[in-house]
């Protein structure tokens, strides 16, 4: 198993990626095996996590960079299969954002917090199936969203009907203003 999984990952190193590439370039550059080589920026990076002081920064752009890069490069394929995967990504990570908007505050004190939310963040966006976002989203998000789409699409049909009318009001209400300037200019020369 553990070899299964070495040449898993010797696999993934090669692969003509963006990761890859760099990983190439300085295995060439520095005659040493890329697999070493990502292991050093792993436990780099792993450390920083922990004790680094801009871990949280450090953290979300892991989370975000990649899955944006790859993300477009998926809206511009062909393929619509590779869109539909990355879809499941961003819906998990803005639903994980805005459940860690709350418990940020108490998670975060925690001095391996940081490790474990890019953990999390890696595992969802993995290039396996059923990686952690496909995951979630299947047991959790999908079963979810079907019970409740009627009541959902309820709400955001009132909220835009609302929306609506506020922006019918502040438009009245802005000529109203402007109308009375412009009486109250004339009317002071």
């Amino acid at each position: 198993m553990a070899e299964s999984l070495m040449q898993r990952l010797d696999k993934f190193l090669k692969e003509k990626k963006l990761l890859g590439d760099i990983l190439g370039k300085i295995e060439s550059k520095t005659g040493v095996n890329r697999r070493y080589i990502a292991l050093v920026i792993f436990v780099i990076i792993s450390v920083y996590l922990v004790v680094g002081y801009a871990a949280s920064l450090l953290c979300n752009l892991i989370g975000f960079v990649y899955p944006a890069y790859i993300s477009i490069k998926a809206i511009e394929s062909p393929d619509k299969d590779d869109d539909t995967i990355w879809l499941m990504y961003w819906v998990v990570y803005g639903l994980f954002s805005v459940f860690e908007f709350f418990s940020d505050i108490f998670f975060s004190w925690f001095p391996f917090y940081y490790i474990f939310k890019c953990a999390f963040l890696v595992w969802c966006m993995a290039p396996i199936s059923n990686n952690g976002s496909q995951m979630i989203y299947n047991r959790f998000i999908r079963p979810f969203f079907l019970k409740h789409e009627a009541k959902m699409d309820e709400i955001v049909k009132n909220l835009g009907e609302r929306a609506s009318e506020a922006a019918d009001n502040i438009k009245e209400n802005a000529k109203k203003a402007t109308a009375n300037l412009i009486f109250e200019e004339k009317k002071s020369t």
